[in-house]
């Protein structure tokens, strides 16, 4: 299955073949992985899974609006560049008819769906973010994407009741999704260090356990190249296929890597006890690869073009990923730390159709929502 098979180490070799013959890489294989130099041969075997399980000529993207409605967090991540305290000048909440505004014009652009999540505000009850989900439903039939699992477990703690009731009474409300925002790295290692008043790994996967149980979809993230080591990568990745063994309910995988400027971090020492250093191009391809190769059991890899800008996301797509993600109408956090790529829709479109597929627009489930403009030669 392998071309120049024969130039590779055995045990590269023999962990490769295994996707090929229904065998379910392991930790310590995947581990391996990471630690090779052969990027080129990652890439070919990543395509080649991600084309048996995508044999359609065309590859997707979705057209949303990021939302944040609040930047005031109590959590205090090292990494973020785009919260503030309560009292901080910069603050705020977004205004019901704002949020009402930003809609009306994602739908007016094309768009079908919202990804709302802000930070853990200490006030603001459930009721506030039922009224907003109620006001939205009211007068878009629009998808929400929106309350990553941090935001959920604090609304739990927030207002004293379950994380199912919380899920339940936001789903009543008019929640269709949940995003799979603040994952990070799902070892509390890594957590402790930065991110000790966010929830716990087992919180964040608890949340998508009840949203999947529920009957929700839901995606799964991956923040890398901060303070993790490699076996902590590998970890994050094994907790993910596990759980999906148990619920299927995570419908895509999107990886990214950590942007350190104007975030505490980025002057901290902790940053520098990784084996690591801040991942580049290189590293996230390789990544997105392996992710691919691991997560056997999870159908859609979104490219990351909002780190890594257009090209090395277009050449996601021939390293295990079939989505282009989204066009990102409006994006403020990753902006805080200093990275601002911005894409639309023709340039999605052009680099999907320049590699030789179609560019279909798609929903949170991958149905493509538009016909679809095939290229006229699929690739071989």
């Amino acid at each position: 299955m392998l071309p120049d098979r024969d130039s590779l180490p055995c045990k590269i070799k023999d962990i490769l073949e295994k996707p090929f013959n229904n065998s379910r890489i392991s930790p310590e294989e995947c581990l391996t992985l990471f630690r090779t130099k052969e990027l080129t041969i990652l890439g070919i075997v990543a395509d080649e899974i991600c084309r048996r399980k995508h044999p359609e000529n065309y590859r997707t993207y979705i057209i949303d609006r990021n939302i944040n409605y609040t930047n005031i967090c109590t959590s205090g991540c090292k990494f973020c560049a785009f919260y503030r305290k309560a009292e901080h000048n910069d603050g705020y909440v977004i205004t019901t008819e704002s949020l009402l505004k930003k809609i009306e014009e994602t739908l007016a652009l094309g768009g079908r769906q919202i990804l709302m999540q802000g930070g853990l505000h200490p006030s603001l009850k459930l009721d506030f973010y039922r009224e907003l989900l109620q006001s939205i439903k009211a007068r878009f039939d629009v998808h929400i994407h929106a309350f990553s699992p941090p935001e959920i477990v604090h609304f739990s703690k927030l207002n004293g009741i379950s994380v199912r009731e919380v899920i339940q009474k936001l789903r009543e409300s008019g929640l269709d999704s949940i995003p799979g925002g603040g994952a990070e790295i799902l070892v509390d290692r890594c957590r402790n260090l930065l991110s000790p008043q966010k929830c716990t790994a087992q919180e964040w996967l608890n949340v998508m356990r009840e949203a999947h149980k529920l009957g929700m979809r839901t995606t799964v993230t991956m923040m890398f190249g901060h303070i993790e080591t490699l076996e902590e990568r590998v970890e994050h990745l094994e907790k993910i296929r596990s759980l999906q063994d148990e619920t299927n309910g995570f419908t895509a995988f999107i990886a990214w890597t950590f942007q350190p400027k104007n975030t505490p971090l980025d002057a901290s020492a902790i940053l520098k006890r990784t084996e690591l250093d801040v991942a580049g191009s290189y590293d996230y391809l390789k990544t997105i690869a392996i992710s691919r190769i691991y997560l056997d059991n999870i159908a859609n890899i979104q490219a990351s073009w909002v780190t890594q800008g257009s090209k090395i996301a277009q050449l996601s797509l021939k390293f295990g990923a079939n989505d282009m993600g989204s066009t990102m109408i409006e994006e403020n956090v990753v902006r805080a730390a200093g990275v601002n790529y911005r894409m639309d829709k023709a340039e999605i479109e052009f680099l999907i159709q320049d590699l030789g597929y179609g560019a279909a627009q798609r929903n949170l489930y991958y149905q493509t929502t538009t016909a679809l403009p095939f290229a006229a030669d699929s690739p071989g």
